[in-house]
């Protein structure tokens, strides 16, 4: 997901162009866990009244590598339990302190990543041993999403093709191809998916999450979201504010922002990533630089047009078109430790006529494999297109992929115009932007990356701002989300201690 990003988490993605977060994947011996347990005194319950109507939990069986899988069953429409139910595929893998606290819930974002495979793969590489042995860690599917009813539209030869659509057209034919390209997604979806398609959005998912607390039985909750996950967080707050313990938000969206706002704000957070990566590149002489002469930002802005005129070769059957370089370039800037040498080698390839590479970094962006794609892109369209408000005329994305293209011009206008998936989509929008306050919460750490390309520095410090009890932990640096094992200790031990022992941290930068 050639060159396989297996040491990276699973994908997270933010908004409708499939950003994604990354960390290590370092395998640790599997925790045992406790044959006698308790419950630490700082698991205090928390006075609270559900609005939800209740899930019923599975018995839990024994799935993979320590782990315990079990499903949680919910209505499909909370108002109307004629419609039936819905299964939401759950793990869990146990604390091995006597201590313990309770369980902490993790999504990895998205929408569309599965939060089952991301903790079963990545647990040791993304949790510090003491968050390990003093948590059950928790993680469900959300809707739509991975083992929980997943919203399917295309095969894949059908999505390879979706995904090679030039995604800044340059003249009307390649307009209309692309406006078509979204229509044929949005009726593969109702022909495929249409009875969860209106289930999917936050405000439910984090519904969900409520009757997983109360199924579990925990007192109130704990969470770490990444990414979209903390717009799951955000959502949790605003309907259950009281029900929470601790919770952790790392790279958070903004919940006011609007549509425009949204993509402006990742036009620029790509852009602002691909200046600075290419600024180490020429202080490092990286392999992209040793492969060019003159300005890197002009040889990268020359190769891009080269690759629009004439599809580079890819893996024999596929090509890299602009789309794939877009795609791939993107796919590399979430992790500056691994991402960036991978971008440096597949654009001296690339300057050298050969695009596997760069294809290469295209599928794991999409999560594409000799077996397919995972249902990420799908699923990410499907809660992004209901979750607010989009234009349904092509005429505002062209305007904004103009205006943007002054500021922001390497992925700004492709960034603007992937909104044109949610303006063929076949559902209202459930859910509108608005200011989460959560005025009976406890205190709530957000943590922002002042160059994430994904969530910009500013949704982080904007959703801090407008929550009354937010805290924000400012990490200096480069790559989408920062906290997990391994990261700097001015972000690790802050965390560690809001966790377990609720000592709320000073706003700190570092």
């Amino acid at each position: 997901m050639g060159v396989v990003r297996r040491n990276l988490i699973a994908r997270l993605v933010a908004v409708i162009v499939l950003s994604a977060a990354c960390a290590q994947d370092t395998k640790g011996p599997q925790a045992t866990p406790s044959p006698s347990r308790s419950v630490s005194p700082t698991a205090t319950a928390v006075p609270t009244t559900s609005a939800v109507s209740p899930g019923r939990l599975s018995a839990w069986r024994g799935c993979k590598d320590g782990f315990e899988c079990a499903t949680l069953t919910a209505p499909l429409d909370n108002a109307d339990p004629s419609k039936g139910t819905i299964a939401l595929a759950v793990t869990r893998h146990r604390a091995s302190a006597r201590n313990r606290i309770g369980s902490l819930l993790v999504n990895p974002g998205g929408p569309g990543a599965s939060a089952v495979e991301f903790l079963q793969d990545n647990m040791s590489g993304i949790f510090p041993a003491d968050i390990r042995s003093r948590f059950d860690l928790v993680a469900f599917d959300p809707r739509g999403v991975g083992q929980t009813a997943p919203v399917r539209c295309l095969s894949t030869s059908e999505l390879d093709r979706y995904f090679h659509l030039d995604p800044t057209p340059d003249d009307a034919a390649e307009q209309r191809a692309y406006e078509a390209g979204n229509k044929t997604l949005a009726a593969g979806c109702v022909a495929k998916s249409a009875r969860v398609l209106p289930y999917v959005n936050t405000m439910v998912v984090a519904q969900d999450m409520e009757r997983l607390r109360l199924a579990l039985k925990e007192p109130a909750l704990n969470y770490l979201g990444y990414s979209y996950g903390t717009a799951i967080g955000a959502a949790y707050l605003d309907q259950f504010p009281s029900s929470v313990r601790a919770m952790v938000l790392d790279g958070a969206i903004d919940p006011t922002l609007t549509w425009d706002q949204l993509l402006v704000g990742q036009s620029k957070g790509f852009d602002v990533a691909l200046a600075a990566f290419l600024k180490d590149c020429e202080r490092t002489s990286c392999e992209f630089r040793r492969t060019v002469r003159g300005d890197l930002l002009a040889a990268y802005d020359a190769l891009a047009a080269k690759v629009e005129r004439s599809p580079l070769p890819g893996d024999g059957r596929r090509t890299v078109g602009p789309g794939e370089f877009s795609l791939g370039v993107g796919d590399g800037l979430y992790s500056r430790d691994f991402g960036w040498p991978q971008i440096a080698s597949a654009l001296a390839r690339a300057q050298k006529g050969e695009g596997a590479e760069l294809l290469a970094m295209n599928d794991s962006y999409l999560q594409r494999t000799d077996k397919g794609y995972a249902n990420i892109t799908e699923a990410n369209i499907a809660v992004n297109c209901t979750d607010r408000p989009w234009p349904k005329q092509s005429a505002p994305y062209v305007a904004l992929a103009r205006d943007v293209a002054k500021t922001s011009p390497r992925f700004g206008p492709a960034i603007s115009l992937s909104g044109l998936s949610c303006a063929a989509w076949p559902v209202p929008a459930v859910g509108k932007p608005h200011k989460v306050v959560a005025a009976s919460s406890p205190p709530i750490v957000v943590i922002g990356t002042t160059r994430d390309p994904a969530t910009p520095y500013v949704w982080s410090q904007g959703l801090a701002r407008q929550l009354a009890n937010g805290i924000l932990l400012t990490y200096d640096g480069d790559g989408h989300t920062v906290y997990r094992a391994g990261a700097p200790d001015c972000i690790v031990d802050p965390v560690r201690d809001y966790l377990i022992s609720l000592a709320a941290p000073e706003p700190t930068r570092c």
